[in-house]
């Protein structure tokens, strides 16, 4: 077997039910053979003007329908069967024999099932009729059933070969796909993490940027702005650690809700916007897959808020029954939309596929003339 497999790994192998093709390269091998035969036969014919014309007629004939098989391999065995009956009547059946010996290799090699035991029957009844029957020159049974032996199992061998050739080209690519698609999903989740982290600092950079002509917020926003780049900093480096499957460092954020709470509590406060807190994020029976969550919908949330948020108190709520942890944050609307800090709606994505993977229930509109997120993860 090719490379070392055998039928045992793949039984399927086996099934002749379907019909093959010849590939290129059979069939311009066959093509070249057919074509030296047919000019061997024709010179034979000028050459040897003293033998019969039937014998060469039926010479060419039989190399003819060999030609056959690169189309129909059904057609081509039935022709050569029309041949060697006739060849009994025309005093040519040794040499038609000898071609329906050969044809076995093409049978086995490109036949149905039923093709193949409809050859094997017509042979072996033919070879039969040459034993018994007094025919054009001596016949040794044997030598044929030899000779469509070595051609049948050449012909299967190719058959299990190219067969086995096809599958692995399958294989190859649907690995190549997986790999593609696996490549793909690390790139969506490389973006995803940038837009997780990083630029939520970045919105607080530029925030804080438009503050600094202001000589009463100047030094707070000083300060959040070289927080929020160090910050930043530390999420890169976590994502480029995490993409390279390098060592993990032991500053790598982490999905506390408290922590994420209160970093946005800062934020938003030093932003103009008062927070209330109801609820208590740090309660044990919040389970690790919904902290980790709602940590990324904290983060995203106080994103949008620094970005689009109008005057008043955001709302940060927390509850938690024996069914489900519900977190809910509620910001004010804006009078007007702000331009300069444009939103692509990703992170609105990025926080329902989040919680609908965890098995949750997500909800982001307004509500009541404020803007309201609502996240609902089960308990287990």
């Amino acid at each position: 077997m090719p490379l070392g497999l055998s039928t045992r790994d793949d039984p399927g192998i086996l099934r002749l039910g379907r019909g093959e093709k010849p590939s290129a390269l059979e069939r311009i091998a066959l093509l070249a053979i057919i074509v030296i035969l047919l000019a061997l036969d024709v010179i034979s014919a000028f050459t040897t003007p003293d033998l019969a014309v039937v014998p060469k007629v039926f010479s060419i004939a039989t190399t003819a329908v060999f030609a056959a098989y690169l189309w129909s391999p059904t057609v081509a065995t039935l022709l050569l069967g029309v041949v060697l009956a006739l060849s009994f009547v025309a005093d040519t059946a040794v040499a038609a024999l000898l071609a329906t010996a050969v044809a076995a290799g093409l049978v086995l090699r490109l036949g149905r099932f039923a093709l193949i035991l409809t050859y094997a029957a017509g042979f072996l009844v033919a070879v039969a009729i040459a034993a018994f029957v007094e025919v054009d020159g001596p016949v040794n049974v044997g030598t044929y059933l030899v000779i469509a032996t070595v051609s049948g199992a050449v012909g299967f061998t190719l058959r299990i070969a190219f067969a086995r050739g096809r599958k692995l080209e399958h294989e190859l690519a649907e690995s190549a796909e997986q790999e593609r698609q696996a490549v793909l999903a690390e790139r969506r989740w490389i973006a995803g993490e940038l837009h997780d982290s990083i630029a939520h600092h970045l919105t607080v950079v530029a925030l804080h940027v438009q503050m600094l002509d202001e000589p009463a917020a100047s030094t707070e926003s000083q300060e959040a702005i070289r927080v929020a780049a160090r910050k930043a900093m530390a999420d890169l480096r976590f994502v480029i650690e995490l993409a390279d499957d390098g060592p993990r460092s032991s500053g790598m954020p982490t999905g506390d809700l408290g922590e994420a709470i209160d970093e946005a509590e800062g934020e938003i406060d030093a932003a103009g916007h008062p927070v209330v807190i109801d609820g208590d994020p740090r309660d044990e029976r919040i389970p690790r897959v919904a902290e980790i969550v709602f940590a990324r919908i904290v983060r995203e949330s106080a994103t949008n808020i620094l970005k689009h948020a109008g005057p008043g108190p955001v709302e940060i709520h927390m509850e938690i029954d024996d069914d489900a942890a519900t977190l809910t944050i509620r910001s004010p609307l804006p009078a007007t939309p702000r331009r300069d800090l444009p939103s692509s709606g990703t992170g609105l994505t990025r926080m329902a596929e989040r919680v609908i993977g965890a098995s949750g229930e997500f909800s982001a509109g307004v509500v009541e003339d404020a803007w309201q997120v609502r996240a609902r993860l089960p308990m287990s």
